[in-house]
């Protein structure tokens, strides 16, 4: 099996950051892991404050959730993007030796994935995305931080976990993620008040798709077998 030579684990902040930190607390990995602002703005100068982190960094992780735009996965699964396509219909190639080392490692299909500029909120919306677009999974980040990380000389992996699917809508939050890329506590309390079915389908989902990331990052920085509950 060849050597899983990640030396840098970017991931948005807050939940899924600590998703991440405290599955390679479970491994005993000493993988750093850089926290990134919800949404792809502003990626050059996010990652600028990283220099000293990424001076040595060859092999870059980028891992967070995202939302499925097929069937064919749920929330709680999780797949490697090959190629990431933004809104203009630029797309990113991911190098293919690096996928095959983290397939070797776990068990996980290849897709491709779209980035947006907001968070999807309607299923309906998620399936007109589809037929515009040949890409199962959508996030915010992805393709802005592959660009500059792989400008930089570095071999970018992404890996995201489903944590909205196509069974139902989550609330309207794209006003609740502000110019930092937080979200804002009282736009998202509104919002969840507004849409109390779909809030409750979000906060399932992303439990479910935090405690995956965890998981799957344990798994991938030690040598015991995981099991998924």
């Amino acid at each position: 099996m060849a050597m899983l030579s990640i030396d840098t684990i970017v991931v948005p902040q807050g939940a899924e950051y600590q998703a991440v930190c405290r599955g390679l607390q479970q491994a005993n990995a000493n993988i750093q892991a850089i926290a990134i602002p919800i949404g792809t703005k502003n990626a050059r100068q996010v990652l600028a404050s990283y220099t000293q982190q990424l001076s040595q960094a060859q092999k870059v992780l980028i891992v967070g959730l995202g939302g499925s735009l097929t069937p064919a996965y749920a929330v709680g699964d999780r797949v490697l993007i090959h190629s990431c396509w933004d809104l203009n219909r630029n797309c990113l190639n991911l190098e293919s030796k690096f996928m095959r080392i983290i397939q070797s490692k776990i068990s996980i299909d290849a897709v491709a994935g779209l980035t947006s500029d907001r968070i999807i909120a309607l299923a309906q919306e998620k399936l007109k995305l589809a037929q515009q677009y040949p890409a199962s999974i959508v996030d915010m980040e992805g393709y802005g931080y592959i660009s500059e990380l792989q400008q930089q000389g570095i071999t970018v992996a992404m890996l995201r976990v489903v944590s909205d699917d196509l069974r139902g809508d989550i609330p309207q939050l794209s006003n609740a993620i502000d110019s930092a890329g937080n979200l804002k506590p009282v736009t998202t309390a509104i919002a969840f008040l507004q849409q109390p079915i779909a809030a409750l389908r979000l906060i399932q989902g992303s439990l479910t798709g935090l405690k995956v990331l965890e998981l799957t990052t344990a798994q991938l920085f030690t040598n015991k077998k995981l099991a998924f509950s």
